[in-house]
């Protein structure tokens, strides 16, 4: 039984408006909506721009020789003839181009960087819950994100990724804020130094079943650390380049979605445990609902479970028990 995938994009810009299939949390569709939803874009792309340009200032004396363009990438799945021939959205991720303005050149850039997901969101807002409800300690349900997992794997396997991307994704994600981090010796030029933790949060063993490995690095002029969740090297499989369009993408985002570690007016200490009560941080200029966004990944949960898990249980139960990568 094999699933078949198929992609769309859209560009990220300040006309972006987003798709019906598109889940309403993404950073990216959560910008794009109310009346300052121009003005929230336009800023952000700005702020994305800058600091790729902050970070990129070799042979770039005015701060200005780079830009970037995004491209929110959509990755549906067709059952085929085992479902009703409805494709259903999988995935989003973000993939990025810089333009170099000076020479003109377009550079491919990292696919990946955002990572959106209803199948995700059914397990953490639906399954976890509904797990944990009467219980008196925290638990995972067994099996918790195998699914998922094989069905990112499988995308990745597919004709359809090697046909539109050169390299393997890297996700960047906030840090987790129930987790200590303590800052190492090793420093990279572009990644800034390097956090490790001493045990991997849920999240980390989540990305885990899909492939991926994690480092935790707080770029040059960063205040906190960011996750990096990628396959085989980080340091070595990219350029300079591409990981700085990952870098000023997805800090800005997060900025504006926890600026009270990703905005804060000091920078982590050398043992640092980051926390949503913190109070000594700066707000961006654009209009973001974060209450919203959570009650929404609930609701969006509920949608993967009544319309892909629930009415195809035995299909993906048979087919991810025979899936091999």
């Amino acid at each position: 039984m094999d699933f078949k995938f198929a992609i769309k994009t859209v560009r990220f810009d300040e006309h972006y408006r987003p798709s019906d299939g598109t889940r309403i949390t993404t950073n990216f569709a959560n910008l794009a909506r109310g009346e300052q939803r121009q003005d929230n874009l336009r800023k952000t792309l700005r702020m994305m721009d800058a600091r790729f340009n902050a970070l990129a200032h070799w042979d770039n004396p005015e701060g200005d020789r780079y830009a970037l363009e995004l491209d929110i990438v959509s990755v549906e799945m067709d059952l085929g003839a085992e479902g009703n021939g409805d494709a259903f959205p999988l995935i989003e991720i973000l993939k990025t181009t810089i333009v170099d303005q000076e020479t003109g050149a377009r550079i491919e850039g990292i696919a990946g960087n955002n990572f959106s997901s209803y199948v995700r969101d059914y397990d953490f807002s639906v399954l976890l819950l509904d797990h944990n409800k009467d219980r008196h300690e925290f638990g995972i349900p067994a099996n918790f994100g195998d699914l998922h997992g094989k069905l990112f794997k499988a995308f990745l396997g597919s004709t359809v990724y090697r046909e539109n991307f050169g390299k393997p994704p890297v996700i960047c994600l906030s840090i987790s804020n129930n987790k200590t981090y303590h800052r190492t010796e090793n420093q990279h030029p572009v990644l800034g130094v390097e956090y490790q933790q001493n045990t991997a949060s849920l999240t980390d063993q989540y990305f885990s079943k899909m492939g991926l490995q994690v480092r935790y690095f707080m770029p040059p002029n960063s205040v906190a650390p960011l996750a990096f969740y990628f396959f085989s090297d980080l340091l070595r499989d990219y350029t300079n380049l591409e990981l700085i369009g990952t870098i000023s993408t997805m800090e800005a985002f997060q900025k504006i979605y926890r600026p009270e570690i990703y905005n804060a007016n000091s920078a982590a200490a050398k043992c640092y445990q980051p926390t949503l009560q913190h109070q000594d941080y700066s707000l961006t200029q654009i209009v973001y609902d974060r209450e919203e966004r959570g009650q929404l990944a609930v609701k969006q949960g509920k949608f993967a479970e009544e319309h892909f898990i629930k009415p195809y249980q035995l299909i993906l139960e048979q087919w991810s028990a025979n899936y091999i990568p």
